[in-house]
């Protein structure tokens, strides 16, 4: 923020680019600091293992043989074995979880939807007939109502839970729903709709993005949320790609391609389309699958409902608790 803010002050030489850019890679890579630090704690620990190991001998009989293999077994049965909601899914089970399945495709079919609207963003606007200086003034609403719509979801859906009980996927539902009214008046393109429409495409991503991740902590558990938020996230290029690539990019060349033809009576290299048929069937396709993403939220929320009808948060009190008793145990004595 600040470079940007300089750069529109004065001009910066290729030198100086350089070195802003080498100062932002620094500050980037400052956490690695600790990661290193903790790597070294634990060589010096394993070193100090090795330097002086104990010596143990075992003689094993048959049948304890016997009981070790039956226990490797039943650990290798167990390890797709989910535990219950809210407690600490490993990697492979939350990956293999129907609730993962069900989240990754509700991003794909959310998250893909109203990304592949903004980056298309300029093209639907010249589509339309809007100015440049519209698409600019769309840009700021997206971000205004991205980060809107980051806070209000997950202030809302905090409050709704603690009380009323309300799922947290219900929320993320009602979310896709409201997505795909964008998407329809992308779609028909009536006048002035696409200021309302970027307003509902910039709040429904920024609030898709705060549930999900909360919905991950919460059924999951945190201790491997940092690989499982990432699993999260990568369902969300896979969407942009499907529906951008395969579907908005592929339909708008067609149509670019057939007025040229028509206008010009050969094919040009530059296609440009106009008119809202340029992204109308792409859109249609986009907000039908945004809904089926919603049909696929309501089957979570029927999954979850009994963990999120009780006190998702008694653990983390509870585990306080008894910390709380130890320490005071301790101090007594």
């Amino acid at each position: 923020m600040v470079i940007i803010i300089v750069e529109k002050k004065v001009t910066f030489s290729h030198l100086e680019h350089i070195v802003s850019a080498a100062i932002l890679i620094l500050i980037l890579f400052l956490p690695l600091i600790s990661v290193v630090k903790a790597e070294l704690s634990s060589k010096k620990q394993n070193q100090k293992q090795i330097e002086s190991p104990s010596t143990v001998s075992v003689i094993m009989r048959d049948e304890e043989k016997e009981t070790i293999k039956m226990n490797m077994i039943t650990r290798m049965r167990n390890t797709f074995k989910a535990p219950k909601k809210g407690e600490d899914y490993t990697i492979l089970q939350a990956l293999a979880s129907i609730d993962m399945m069900l989240l990754f495709f509700i991003t794909i079919s959310g998250i893909g939807g109203t990304l592949t609207a903004i980056d298309n963003m300029g093209q639907i606007g010249e589509s339309l007939g809007y100015s440049t200086r519209s698409t600019s003034t769309f840009v700021s609403l997206l971000s205004v109502w991205n980060y809107l719509g980051r806070v209000t979801a997950g202030f809302s859906s905090e409050i709704l839970l603690d009380k009323f009980k309300l799922p947290r996927p219900l929320i993320f539902t009602l979310v896709l729903i409201l997505a795909s009214v964008g998407h329809l008046l992308i779609a028909f393109g009536p006048p002035g709709s696409l200021y309302a429409a970027m307003i509902i495409v910039g709040f429904c991503t920024g609030a898709q993005w705060s549930l999900l991740f909360a919905v991950i902590s919460e059924v999951f558990g945190l201790k491997y949320y940092s690989t499982l938020y990432n699993v999260g996230a990568a369902a969300s290029p896979l969407g942009s790609y499907i529906f951008n690539v395969k579907v908005a990019g592929s339909l708008y060349d067609r149509e670019a391609a057939k007025q040229n033809v028509q206008l010009a009576g050969s094919l040009s290299k530059n296609l440009k389309c106009i008119g809202v048929q340029c992204f109308k069937l792409s859109f249609l396709i986009i907000a039908g699958s945004t809904m089926l993403g919603a049909a696929a939220s309501l089957v979570l929320v029927w999954r979850t409902r009994e963990f999120y009808g009780g006190d998702i948060y008694a653990k983390f009190r509870g585990e306080k608790q008894e910390d709380n008793q130890e320490i005071k145990t301790v101090t007594e004595e």
